[in-house]
Formats: structure tokens, sequence, C-alpha cells
């Protein structure tokens, strides 16, 4: 199995990003053409932007925490050549977690919905952790 394809879901996970910043954008340039801005505090406070950009602002922020991991994890794993249909299936469910907490977030805003997709990302974070242990310990 070739190592590389651990990079397939990270890209996934980058392309999640940057089509939230476009969302982010296209908020922010509606909130503006609303009139819905405090255009004297919005350089510097988050509150000067109306709930639904407020909304974006935090799901992308979400995506720099837990995500991370998994970035500094697929490296530890390709570096180590410990890629393993176990660990590319681990990759993809992740992903498939964060897309769905992102259109849960950045949607209804359900947050029950929205934890439940967190934690099972963060057992997904626990397996990669004990695999690339284990893979470290082998070599």
């Amino acid at each position: 199995m070739g190592n590389h394809l651990i990079f397939w879901p990270v890209v996934g996970h980058i392309l999640l990003v940057l089509t939230l910043y476009i969302v982010l954008a296209r908020r922010k340039k509606t909130a503006s053409e609303q009139k819905l801005v405090d255009e004297d505090r919005r350089a510097l406070y988050e509150d000067a932007w109306c709930d639904s950009v407020v909304q974006v602002n935090n799901c992308i922020r979400s995506q720099f925490e837990i995500p991370m991991l998994f970035y500094a994890l697929s490296f530890i794993l390709w570096t180590l050549d410990a890629v393993s249909l176990i660990v590319l299936m681990t990759a993809w469910a992740f992903l498939a977690t964060r897309i769905g907490h992102a259109a849960i977030h950045i949607g209804s805003n359900k947050v029950p919905r929205r934890r439940s997709l967190f934690s099972a990302g963060a057992i997904l974070i626990i397996v990669l952790i004990v695999l690339a242990i284990i893979a470290l310990a082998a070599h």
C-alpha cells in the first residue's frame, strides 16, 4: 500500500477549510450589504458581526484545534512507513466527522449533534495515536 495515500484525507481537510473560508467571505459580504455589521468595531471585535458570520468563524477556528493532531499523526505515520488499511480507514473516518461537524456548525448549529461528531473524531484521533505509538515501538 502506498504510504502517500495518508495525504488524501489531509488534503480533504484542507479543502474543507478553504471551503469554509469561502462561506465566511460570502456571509461577511451579505452581512455588510445588509448593514448588519458594526463598522467601527469589526476590525477588533467579533461581536461586531452578526451571528451567521460568527458561526462560520467559530467553525473555522475549530478546524485548527483537534485536526492539527490529525496532521501531525499523518506525518508521523507516513515517516514511519506505517500507513496501513486501518490507518487509512481511520483517517477517512476522521475527515468524515470533520465534514459532518462543519456542516452542522454552519447550518443548524445543534450542539448535541456537533458534540457527537466531535467525540467520534476525538476517538479516531486516539486510535491514530495508538497506531503511531505501536509503529514507533516497532522501529
